[in-house]
């Protein structure tokens, strides 16, 4: 009941104070449209293009201009390449069309040949290993500084005349004779020969390694040693200790080697051998089978023996001239050693002369236990038997029979080696050696 009348006159006061607002609220007409019409069209021509956007800054903005100057900077590199590309070609068109009149000029293919002598800066005498001298120009882009008599020229194949120098002088035949590799023998694989292995090493590695032991003393080294004695005693199984034991530069020659075709090549041969051997001293230079080239002379009724002369004078020469050899060793080997020139073995050039005897009993005995010692031998096996038989075996019949003893029991299809197989492979070298006759066929 109390609250009626404070409810209703709650109610006319509100309707009295909407109706002051509607008195003093006015009325206010719509504001004009900003242009009357169809809509207007954006601007085009060089006004518009001319009319800077309103542009404003923010982090978006920043990274696309740095992306555009990125872009810019590499086109800009892109246009001084090619700048440079059209600049340059002309000339390297110009570099290959002279290259291309040098070698027309040249001529394919080229001789090779020596030069004899520099008459001017324009003209030269050359030679080669099949014609006469002939009395030739030089071209004009040949490095003159770089000619000199002796050197190794490329000629023109119809004009003869100089058109380039042989930069690399070592013939790829001493390339070749070059040990790069050391053999795997060493001094513990050779049966016996003590007296040789001291011999050898007194006469080639000592002065190699410690040189001033012959100055204290007053004496020269030895310049080389020959090996000589029966096939298959160790000449060239020492000789392959020798390299393997010695850091010196080895050059391993056979004499054959050094028979050439054409007249010259030979001396011309050796000049190579040891003038490179000099330039890797300390070196030790190993000619095998000697006797190809050192027999003695006598007159001779063709060119090709008249040759092998010369070879084996220049070979003399070498070894007992006017240049000093010291740090240069030869070592020759042969099995014949009745057959080569005197003038060869006379002392200053060969100052040792070391025999390989046929192994006696020790020797044998050491040599069985040198091959055998990786093989598995049965319990039968008696080496003795054979260390003591009276038949010459030489150290490579020896290998030989172990090696033979091995394949048997291979066929055999057995991993231990018996006294039989020994006993069939001693038979078999035996009747090989003796060309064909069987042991005991005419006892």
């Amino acid at each position: 009941m109390g609250q009626g009348p404070s409810g209703g006159l709650n109610r006319q006061g509100d309707r009295k104070t909407d109706g002051g607002d509607k008195k003093e609220k006015k009325f206010e007409p719509a504001a004009p449209p900003a242009r009357v019409g169809r809509k207007q069209r954006r601007q085009k021509g060089p006004e518009a293009a001319a009319r800077l956007p309103t542009v404003t800054p923010s982090t978006k903005c920043k990274l696309r201009l740095l992306k555009l100057e990125r872009i810019k900077d590499y086109l800009l590199m892109e246009e001084e390449f090619v700048a440079n590309q059209e600049r340059l070609k002309p000339q390297e068109e110009k570099a290959e069309e002279d290259r291309s009149k040098v070698d027309d000029l040249r001529g394919t293919p080229m001789s090779v040949g020596n030069l004899e002598e520099l008459i001017d800066e324009n003209h030269a005498i050359v030679s080669s290993s099949v014609g006469p001298e002939y009395y030739v120009g030089i071209l004009s882009f040949v490095d003159k500084d770089q000619l000199e008599p002796g050197c190794s020229i490329l000629m023109h194949n119809k004009v003869l005349s100089v058109v380039g120098i042989l930069q690399d002088e070592v013939d790829p035949m001493v390339s070749v004779m070059k040990v790069e590799k050391a053999p795997l023998e060493s001094y513990a694989d050779i049966g016996g020969l003590e007296a040789q292995i001291q011999e050898i090493k007194e006469a080639v590695e000592l002065p190699l390694t410690h040189p001033e032991l012959y100055e204290d003393i007053g004496i020269r080294p030895p310049k080389g040693v020959i090996l000589y004695g029966e096939p298959g005693t160790g000449k060239t199984l020492l000789a392959k200790a020798v390299a393997n034991s010695t850091s010196a530069t080895f050059l391993r020659v056979v004499g054959s080697e050094l028979i050439q075709k054409y007249l010259g090549d030979g001396p011309k041969l050796v000049r190579e051998l040891f003038r490179v051997a000099d330039d890797l001293s300390p070196s030790i230079v190993f000619i095998d089978e000697i006797d190809a080239v050192g027999t003695k002379r006598y007159d001779a009724n063709s060119g090709g023996e008249r040759e092998i002369q010369r070879t084996m004078l220049e070979l003399l020469n070498q070894l007992d001239g006017f240049d000093s050899r010291g740090d240069v060793k030869v070592i020759l080997a042969t099995n014949r050693i009745e057959s080569l020139d005197p003038a060869l073995l006379r002392p200053g050039r060969i100052d040792r002369k070391i025999e390989f005897p046929l192994p006696d009993i020790k020797t044998r005995r050491r040599i069985f236990q040198i091959h055998t010692s990786k093989m598995t031998l049965a319990e039968d096996v008696n080496l003795e038997e054979f260390v003591m038989t009276k038949d010459e075996f030489s150290g490579a019949d020896i290998k030989a029979i172990c090696t033979e003893a091995g394949l048997l029991a291979l066929r055999e299809r057995r991993m231990k080696v018996t006294h039989v197989d020994f006993k069939k492979a001693k038979e078999k070298v035996m009747f090989k050696k003796k060309e064909g006759v069987p042991e005991g066929l005419y006892m």
